[in-house]
């Protein structure tokens, strides 16, 4: 089951809510995903500074299996990078919660939040509720 405390897309990537007063949350891919893409051997990360904005490709993934694009969940700026996937691209299939996480944004609007899916809904959407 997916973890409560974050919202979800249906490109399977989710993002959790840091600090809320200072609107930062973290990204990743969720276990659905990692699981289907197989062994992830790279990922192409954006860049700290970048604007990111809703639903559109933040970067790439790669795997055993494919190569497929990453979305962001939300708008805002990158604050942080998790660069340790440069080099342990494996962290997002031991752990793609917490270690295996992608990106920090600084959001525009936190109510950009409330168009993603719950876990629930997200666990309904994969079948695995």
């Amino acid at each position: 089951m997916s973890p409560e405390d974050r919202k979800y897309t249906r490109e399977h990537e989710w993002a959790k809510v840091e600090d809320a007063d200072a609107k930062l949350v973290s990204v990743g891919i969720t276990h659905f995903a990692q699981d289907e893409l197989g062994d992830i051997v790279y990922f192409d990360l954006p860049n700290v500074g970048e604007n990111v904005s809703y639903m559109q490709k933040m970067g790439e993934v790669e795997s055993v299996k494919a190569v497929s694009d990453l979305f962001s969940p939300v708008t805002g700026r990158i604050e942080s990078v998790n660069n340790e996937l440069v080099d342990h691209p494996e962290l997002v299939n031991d752990d793609p919660f917490d270690s295996g996480w992608i990106m920090r944004v600084v959001l525009e609007d936190l109510g950009e939040l409330d168009t993603l899916m719950s876990a629930s809904e997200y666990d309904e959407y994969t079948g695995a509720s």
